[in-house]
């Protein structure tokens, strides 16, 4: 995707800049071709020269100087560039952007382009939660050509801890990948609540059961519905797996939990997709010391845990996904779950195939609708898959949208 690419990477003043070189790193080794343009700013958080060093080519970063191939750079970078990418793009560079204030470089080059540009804000959660700096993202997201790299969540230089970090350089490669390969924007106005990897059922304070499910599949789900443009709140218990670019993370353990934090977040979701393989049982009662080991069996009541699905109040404005993991039957067992649990779209996959049981990076999945008949997806790639199923929300909701007019 990138081999041969003219890529015009802007750097702007953030503590984040030391991963816009990385980000370089990344493109040079991917085969592209990377000119660097910095604000003044961002020369006070990293050097020229680191990204020389990395690209072959020196680093602009003044409008007028440097006689007069310098003076024209603007528009020669303009022109030049198959992809504009300003990571980390601040708040004062955002708002140039979204005003059309050409006021230096970078801006100006940016505004000059006729390449797809992809700003990836960082910055202090309370900057990147402002009102004006919303208003400023929304309009410039809404332009053709142009895509915003969502930042991810977790603690920032400054201690802060919330949404807006820069995006990690490999989500940002993959991000501007799939800018390079059309990049829909079709879930732009959706609010996504999806539900990911096994829940912890707790026996005493070092034991547990769980599954085998790892998350991988709806973290994928998570992470491609937030670059086509969706509000997501990802709900988890797998604490260990980074939270992609764009989700916000609701953290918890136990299947009554996860029941708890869907209802808490259902009035906002237009979609709901159940990815989460939540325990059926738990034990019905936790030991609030480990237990010891005695002679003979050890006898485990268990106590049916929460069915989240069935609990939930129905809407028809909601498209609702679930997730069937089967080792028989598949056709009749998704089927039948589809039904019963009055959803829009049930994601079955035989778990006993290689290539599509808990832990790979590849899924084998059929996609099941009321009325239609089952799609059955070759063995592919998770993100692939992900696609797959949120096309199919898509498709929903415009039948949605035309049976409402």
């Amino acid at each position: 995707m990138f081999v041969g690419k003219e890529v015009l990477l802007g750097v702007t003043g953030s503590i984040a800049a030391y991963k816009a070189a990385e980000f370089a790193r990344y493109l040079v080794r991917a085969g592209a071709r990377v000119q660097v343009v910095m604000t003044r700013s961002a020369k006070e958080f990293i050097t020229p020269l680191t990204f020389f060093s990395l690209t072959g080519r020196e680093a602009y970063s003044e409008m007028y100087s440097g006689g007069p191939e310098v003076a024209t750079a603007h528009i020669q970078l303009a022109r030049r560039a198959d992809l504009v990418v300003v990571a980390p793009a601040s708040a004062r560079t955002i708002a140039r952007i979204a005003h059309g204030n050409a006021e230096d470089l970078l801006s100006t080059a940016v505004i000059a382009s006729h390449a797809p540009v992809v700003l990836a804000p960082a910055m202090n959660p309370q900057m990147y939660a402002h009102p004006g700096v919303q208003n400023n993202l929304r309009e410039i997201g809404g332009w053709k050509n142009y895509w915003i790299a969502a930042p991810g969540e977790g603690e920032m230089a400054c201690g802060e801890t919330g949404l807006g970090r820069l995006a990690e350089p490999q989500e940002l490669m993959d991000f501007c990948g799939w800018v390079l390969g059309g990049g829909r924007q079709d879930l732009r106005g959706e609010h996504l609540v999806v539900t990911a990897g096994a829940t912890f059922e707790d026996l005493d304070p070092v034991r547990f059961l769980s599954n085998r499910s790892t998350g991988k599949m709806g973290f994928a789900i998570a992470k491609v519905a937030a670059m086509r443009g969706a509000k997501v709140t990802l709900i988890t218990a797998m604490k260990e797996r980074p939270v992609p670019a764009g989700c916000v993370r609701v953290d918890v353990r136990s299947a009554a939990q996860m029941a708890e934090a869907v209802h808490a977040h259902l009035a906002q979701a237009t979609t709901l997709i159940m990815s989460a393989a939540v325990a059926d049982y738990r034990p019905a009662e936790v030991s609030m010391q480990k237990i010891k080991k005695k002679e003979g069996p050890l006898g485990l009541e268990l106590a049916r845990n929460i069915d989240i699905l069935a609990s939930l109040p129905p809407s028809p404005l909601r498209i609702t996904v679930g997730f069937a993991a089967e080792t028989e039957n598949l056709m009749e067992n998704a089927q039948d779950k589809l039904v019963r649990k009055h959803l829009d779209l049930i994601v079955g996959n035989d778990v006993t195939q290689q290539g599509s049981g808990f832990g790979t990076d590849t899924n084998q999945v059929i996609l099941f609708e009321v009325g239609q008949e089952a799609i059955a997806l070759p063995l592919m790639g998770k993100e692939e898959v992900a696609h797959a199923i949120l096309d199919r929300v898509v498709a929903l909701r415009q039948k949605q949208q035309a049976h409402l007019l």
